[in-house]
């Protein structure tokens, strides 16, 4: 499973590492039933303090995306089983396309953003 983190990046550490994580899964690399590295192992890997690491276990379990079962590790849950609502999601995308709007953007560009991305997160998986 291989994880990126950027230190300089705004985000923190622990968002960026569930955020890898969720691409991973949307990318299809990790599926259901799938352990996650151990808490301890993967902040050894990424260099990080091991409640980072436990922080974005438990933001991925929050989402519905793994189990955490202490003792036991983490494993990849059904992307179907506690996931949010469509209303949850629409509310997310608004407030995303919203701050692309105020940031200046045109709605072709706030267009072209979105297949883009779309693209990037599928294209990277391959």
């Amino acid at each position: 499973m291989l994880i990126t983190i950027d230190e300089n990046e705004s985000r923190p550490l622990y968002r960026q590492i569930a955020d890898e994580i969720k691409m991973l899964i949307v990318r299809g690399e990790l599926k259901e039933g799938d352990s996650l590295p151990s808490v301890r192992q993967l902040a050894s890997d990424l260099g990080v303090n091991l409640n980072t690491v436990a922080t974005a276990y438990r933001e991925l379990q929050s989402d519905g995306l793994v189990i955490v079962k202490h003792g036991a590790g983490a494993v990849v849950s059904s992307l179907t089983s506690d996931s949010k609502g469509d209303d949850e999601l629409r509310k997310s995308l608004r407030v995303a396309l919203a701050q692309m709007f105020l940031a200046g953007l045109t709605w072709g560009e706030v267009m072209n953003l979105v297949v883009d991305e779309m693209s990037a997160i599928f294209k990277e998986g391959k």
